[in-house]
């Protein structure tokens, strides 16, 4: 009897506990869609709250990351009206990827709740190079090939600099979009995308209008080249990256660039001292170094590396991207109003076809796709505002017929 009773009381229906505590069924229907209803506001409010903060934050990070490569470019430019030394600027400012690190860690112990320590997180960014982390045969492996295209690739921006304006340089360098594209459809087998190609077209457009500009011949041709060399280096480097170490959180990335500037301190080094002795690169003494100089062209540079690494956590990638193209209009702004360049419609026509095709470049694969939801939304809206114009005006009409004393007679 026990165990009917049980039962019984197991398939009563829910409606009499709710009545026998007083609390009818409508109303706690009801509760329950005023709660989902207020659930569903929060979590949208949230979301708005968090793409208003990615947007912030992507405006004040495109204008870092501007200001940083215009002001590394425009030092550069103002430090070799007295001393000129591209290698050993750029052995100088790589050395400081070393404290990307401990900026990194800085950073986790004062936002971390849960704090690891040194050695604990040094491990775990270490995974970016293996299951069994940094070891010296993954150190020389894995480093080496990318230390040497980072040295080549901002050499060969510094060399341009010397050859071309600063606005050209950084053009120029946009290419490296373009050839990265090819080179990720070629050896990744990336999706290919006509616009890209399309991009990638403007850009070598773009390349040989600046070579044209001074008719082939001089310090144009040569600078451009070596542009366009920078440019193609950076390409290879993020290509192989992506190929080899895959995707990497911040944490991972500054453990990198830090392993990055151990092993340009350890190996690279040589170079500069050999570079001396030549009297390739030569100056008096240590103390004629422009030391100011050298220290804000490093500095800003490991605040790019930084920022570039650090937007990709807080905002969109793509504003990111943006922040590099629009280095281009800052540089021609201070080349025009400090050191007076005249730039020529072709220079000028070429600047901004490789920007349009580095634009042209931020499009995402589905690009196609969103386009004609988007086209096919505003027809459907167009249509639904045109149907309700015709009820209006329907509408209008049958009470004009009413106030005149007539009536409308369907033919059927």
């Amino acid at each position: 009897m026990g165990g009917q009773r049980e039962t019984d009381s197991l398939h009563q229906p829910i409606t009499t506990c709710r009545h026998h505590q007083g609390v009818p069924c409508g109303d706690g229907a009801q509760a329950n869609t005023e709660t989902t209803s207020e659930n569903h506001e929060k979590s949208r409010c949230q979301s708005c709250t968090s793409t208003f903060l990615k947007i912030v934050w992507g405006f004040l990070i495109i204008l870092s990351v501007s200001s940083s490569w215009v002001g590394t470019t425009q030092i550069v430019k103002i430090t070799y009206k007295n001393f000129y030394c591209p290698f050993f600027m750029t052995w100088f400012s790589t050395n400081w990827n070393i404290m990307f690190f401990p900026v990194y860690y800085s950073g986790h112990l004062a936002t971390a709740q849960e704090k690891q320590s040194l050695l604990q997180k040094i491990r775990e960014c270490s995974r970016i190079f293996g299951e069994d982390g940094l070891t010296l045969k993954l150190f020389l492996k894995r480093t080496a090939p990318f230390s040497i295209l980072w040295t080549l690739t901002n050499y060969l921006y510094l060399l341009a600099l010397k050859k071309l304006t600063a606005t050209d340089v950084s053009a120029l360098f946009c290419c490296n979009k373009a050839f990265m594209f090819l080179l990720s459809w070629i050896v990744l087998k990336d999706k290919f995308m006509g616009v890209r190609i399309v991009a990638t077209i403007m850009a070598i457009t773009g390349i040989v209008m600046m070579a044209y500009a001074d008719g082939f011949h001089g310090d144009s041709i040569i600078g451009v080249a070596l542009a366009v060399g920078s440019a193609s280096a950076s390409a290879l480097y993020k290509v192989l990256f992506k190929m080899f170490l895959g995707t990497a959180n911040f944490g991972e990335a500054a453990h990198f660039f830090s392993t990055l500037g151990f092993f340009n301190l350890i190996f690279i080094s040589c170079t500069p001292i050999i570079l001396y002795f030549t009297k390739v690169e030569h100056w008096s003494s240590f103390s004629a170094l422009p030391w100011g100089y050298l220290c804000g062209v490093a500095g800003l540079w490991l605040v790019f590396n930084i920022l570039v690494n650090v937007g990709v956590v807080l905002t969109y990638p793509i504003l990111i991207s943006i922040g590099t193209v629009l280095s281009v209009p800052g540089n021609a702004v201070i080349d025009l109003l400090k050191h007076e360049v005249i730039f020529s419609v072709v220079r000028l026509g070429a600047t901004i076809i490789i920007c349009i095709g580095f634009l042209l470049m931020l499009l995402p694969e589905e690009w196609d796709e969103i386009t004609l939801r988007f086209i096919n939304s505003l027809k459907e809206k167009k249509t639904e505002e045109h149907a309700e114009d015709v009820a209006d005006a329907g509408l209008h009409t049958r009470s004009r017929s009413r106030a005149n004393g007539t009536v409308s007679i369907p033919l059927s």
